[in-house]
């Protein structure tokens, strides 16, 4: 048996970058490098070994919690056919990942991470940044990544990585079960010798399938569908991770059954398509709503039916309303009693198009649909239309990106009231164009996430919509973009403030208090002062970003010509007015609670009107 002798953290980069993944005969490298800060917790151990592997790209991101959305990102871009690992130290470098672990995990996105942890000889304790326990010694920061983590080990022996490696590389590329994975490292286990087979470092393929659903399951399905007046089909992001927008396409229109999209699945279908409905849900459009509310079959694809999809469950009224769901995931596929086809949704699709033959809706009932579409994109139009009354409105910088991007470009967004007019408004021409991380909302997750999205895809242009507010999150990484010499176009909106949880804060009588950048006032004590005398832009400009300032859509057309001839990341800062022009539509509700009780009357009026959506909600039994 030959061996070579190596340290753990030499070990472990020399086993992942071995590993690669194949879906139709395809193969991808799985781990495109290595991104994280050193500290004393990793420096000796993951640093030293980053060194030597030349052929594992080390990115040096300003904070922690950017490697794990840069990674994020660029996963969700490669359809989790590949990712990064992430490297800190102990302490507070491996507690700043746990938010973009959280975002990895919801968004059902393969990462690995490798915090460095307390020693494991324990000799010397408490060490620097160690979190003590009167009940355990094995205990530290990093159990907090528990919770979060598809997969959790921490590795106390040299050999212990022969077992734990093979299972956090099942749990990253299976479709039903990916996540986040953390993998412990003590900071002196990092930096032991032993002696490896080098069959550990040979090269390892991990062969992604693509399941059928049970043929029982299969059949009860198409007696449904066949048997239903007005079905209706929720895509989400499963249908993109699985490549099957071809096999969407083709499924509806043989069978005329019309789409809405969640945010991860929006792009699902050209915005044009006819049977096309838009935006589903709490951000939906009128056709999307007006259909889910009287559909009797809801068919989920890939879809985790979060409360913004359903309006916080009462966007579907129909009294016997049934869902079929197809998803990968088991966990997914039963919610709302569903029939659930587990497996994958190219596949199902592919299989349910020939179980159903010659079956189609009624033609009124697919031309009502090509109507709603058609009558969206107006809206949309109109929407984009400047006004050309003072600053520009949200939905038309929207619209300025949307009109000036090509097919293939990218826009990206995480947070704010961005991602709710950009489910309605953008006009999507490619699968890939449309990039929201919405499970989670993370604010901070624009700038790394994409950076991410621009490594995995540098042919394509990247353009990061965000507010102030996400701004002011993760700035930082505007130079990981510029040292890696990946140009991003980031369109900052100024309004002085969170926009959206100060709309939200004035939805429910609370005026929009402790939202706003002003100062305190010293007569009322609040934060209602002036505004705050903070330059973004020049902000922007010292990280070494080129930046163009401008308050009109002409000037902002402009300015988006300009950054397409930039070679490096661009900051095109624009002012707008906080009222945005698209409303609600049908039951377009988010739950939000309102006290019961309040001295505000807008507080007491605010809960009459949520007591009575609450009487719209409903259990799928």
């Amino acid at each position: 048996m030959k061996t070579i002798k190596l340290t753990v953290a030499q070990a472990i980069l020399g086993f992942l970058k071995n590993q690669y993944t194949e879906r139709d005969e395809v193969e991808h490298r799985f781990f495109a490098g290595c991104a994280g800060i050193f500290g004393h917790g990793n420096l000796a151990g993951f640093g030293q070994a980053l060194q030597q592997n030349t052929d594992f790209p080390y990115i040096m991101v300003r904070n922690e919690q950017a490697a794990v959305h840069m990674a994020a990102g660029y996963a969700k871009m490669k359809n989790r056919l590949s990712t990064f690992v992430c490297t800190s130290s102990i302490g507070p470098g491996a507690t700043n990942m746990i938010s973009g672990a959280a975002a990895a995990t919801i968004n059902r996105l393969p990462v690995l991470l490798l915090p460095g942890d307390i020693f494991g000889q324990r000799t010397v304790a408490p060490v620097l940044q160690q979190l003590e326990s009167p009940f355990s010694q094995d205990f530290s920061v990093n159990d907090c990544f528990k919770p979060v983590s598809k997969y959790w080990d921490r590795i106390y022996r040299p050999e212990q990585i022969l077992t734990s490696l093979p299972e956090v590389m099942r749990v990253l590329t299976s479709p039903s079960n990916t996540g986040t994975v953390t993998m412990s490292v003590p900071q002196d286990v990092q930096t032991e010798a032993f002696d490896y087979q080098r069959e550990l470092f040979e090269k390892r393929i991990w062969h992604i399938p693509r399941p059928a659903a049970d043929k029982q399951a299969l059949k009860k399905a198409v007696a449904w569908i066949r048997s239903a007046n007005r079905p209706i089909i929720v895509a989400g992001g499963g249908v993109i991770y699985s490549e099957a927008e071809k096999a969407l396409s083709t499924f509806i229109e043989k069978s005329g059954i019309p789409v809405m999209e969640t945010f991860a699945g929006k792009g699902s279908l050209p915005y044009n398509h006819p049977l096309n409905l838009g935006a589903a849900g709490a951000t939906g459009t009128e056709g999307a709503n007006f259909y889910s509310e009287r559909a009797d079959l809801v068919i989920g694809i890939g879809t985790r039916y979060t409360d913004f999809t359903t309006a916080s469950k009462t966007a579907f009224q129909n009294e016997k309303v049934k869902f079929i769901n197809i998803n990968i995931a088991e966990f997914d596929a039963f919610k709302h009693s569903a029939l659930a086809l587990t497996g994958d949704a190219r596949t199902i699709l592919e299989d349910l198009t020939r179980s159903l033959g010659g079956y189609a809706t009624d033609n009124s009932y697919q031309q009502e649909a090509t109507r709603f579409n058609r009558d969206w994109d107006q809206r949309v139009t109109a929407a984009y239309l400047p006004d050309n009354k003072g600053l520009p409105s949200q939905s038309e910088v929207i619209g300025a990106v949307n009109n000036f991007s090509a097919p293939e470009d990218v826009v990206l967004c995480a947070s704010g009231s961005l991602p709710g007019d950009l489910h309605k408004l953008w006009r999507t021409r490619n699968s890939k164009g449309f990039h929201l991380e919405y499970g989670y909302s993370c604010m901070g997750y624009e700038f790394p996430g994409g950076l991410g999205v621009k490594m995995a895809s540098p042919e394509r242009e990247v353009y990061v919509m965000l507010g102030d507010g996400g701004y002011l999150m993760m700035p930082s990484e505007i130079i990981t973009s510029l040292q890696e010499n990946h140009k991003l176009t980031v369109i900052l909106i100024n309004n002085h403030g969170f926009a959206s949880i100060g709309g939200l804060s004035r939805s429910i009588g609370g005026e929009g208090f402790g939202t706003n950048y002003k100062f305190r006032n010293k007569e009322t004590g609040q934060l209602d002062g002036e505004l705050l005398p903070v330059d973004l832009a020049t902000n922007a400009e010292s990280l070494g970003a080129k930046v163009f300032r401008t308050n009109d859509i002409p000037g902002f057309m402009k300015a988006l010509e300009d950054a397409k001839m930039e070679s490096r990341t661009t900051v095109i800062y624009i002012e707008t007015v906080p009222e945005r022009k698209m409303a609600g539509y049908g039951h377009a509700w988010w739950d939000v609670p309102i006290a019961e009780v309040s001295g505000s009357e807008s507080v007491g009026q605010a809960f009459e009107n949520y007591r009575e959506q609450k009487k719209n909600q409903r259990y799928f039994l």
